[in-house]
């Protein structure tokens, strides 16, 4: 299999953070060990509207290779005050960043109605992070995403002007970390052109297309007006906020990537095999929240089934 492509791109003023010094218990592979964790969110446009958040779960002061950690110095920064956000201390002054991450997924199970349902949100998973004095000037270039991706449906999205939303598609699939796992995804495509070219693309589960993608990452609160009239002839306009947060695909290969039993790039036999350790992953996952929820009562994580290819294609 090639060595896939997923990579993040953000860059603009520190707008705020959520970010913990802590140092590993006793029970941890390495006890007493000092790291960062939490979000750090990133202000990518002049205007501050566009807010992107990145992702840190374990950030150690050195590296595995016994190297200084810089990313750690610089999230400590931010902690102690050093480096200022537009929220403590306004645009004029806030230090500003470069990060390269990557697409991520913060995954776990929600209970509903009594049943446990799996609920995956797309992130930007940890990475570099440098203090920068100048940004792009095209503010389209501070916050990207490239990812090779397995399509599996696209489906189109017509428009609903009274929840204000406006026709688009939905790209739905599987891009991969750098160990190989499967992230299920799904982009959001707005472009006329591009929506008639990914549903051109035939993809579905049984007959998947494997190809390269790029984009921005839209992360902003909008709102619009509502007028209403009362019994006396009055209009009272309301204003009504609402969160938009897309990974919008602005660009992708123009020839896909080969998918097929002898191919170089991937194979349907290495798609089953990932996806039989997704399944053992997810039961890691819950197992662990089930301990959790029950006092940290010693329960076994359980052995998945192995994954066999069905007619039923590929099912993220």
């Amino acid at each position: 299999m090639r060595k896939t492509k997923n990579t993040t791109y953000i860059e603009g003023y520190i707008y705020e953070h959520k970010l913990e010094a802590r140092v590993t218990g006793e029970n941890s592979k390495n006890p007493g060990t000092p790291f960062i964790m939490g979000n750090l969110d990133i202000a990518t446009d002049n205007a501050i509207t566009n807010i992107v958040t990145v992702h840190f779960t374990y950030v150690t002061p050195v590296t595995s290779k016994g190297n200084p950690n810089a990313t750690y110095e610089v999230l400590k920064g931010i902690i102690d005050g050093k480096y200022k956000t537009v929220m403590g201390s306004g645009k004029e002054v806030a230090n500003k960043v470069r990060i390269d991450s990557a697409i991520g997924l913060n995954e776990f199970y929600s209970d509903r109605n009594g049943t446990s349902e799996l609920v995956s949100v797309k992130r930007n998973e940890g990475g570099f992070v440098h203090i920068t004095d100048s940004l792009k000037e095209n503010e389209n270039e501070r916050n990207t995403f490239t990812a090779d991706i397995v399509i599996t449906n696209v489906s189109r999205v017509e428009e609903n002007p009274e929840r204000n939303i406006t026709e688009h598609s939905i790209v739905r699939g599987c891009v991969f970390d750098f160990r190989n796992s499967i992230l299920p995804v799904e982009f959001v495509v707005r472009h006329p052109g591009a929506m008639n070219y990914f549903e051109s693309l035939e993809a579905t589960s049984s007959h998947p297309v494997f190809t390269q993608v790029s984009g921005v990452q839209v992360s902003q609160t909008v709102s619009r007006s509502v007028e209403t009239t009362t019994p006396w002839g009055e209009t009272v306009v309301k204003t009504i906020p609402s969160s938009r947060r897309e990974w919008v695909i602005t660009n992708a290969l123009t020839e896909p990537y080969d998918f097929g039993n002898d191919s170089e790039d991937l194979t349907p036999a290495e798609l089953v095999k990932m996806m039989g350790q997704r399944e053992t992953d997810l039961a890691t996952i819950k197992s662990r929240q089930d301990e959790y929820r029950a006092s940290r009562a010693a329960t076994p994580a359980p052995t998945a089934a192995p994954v066999q290819a069905s007619s039923q294609g590929f099912n993220f």
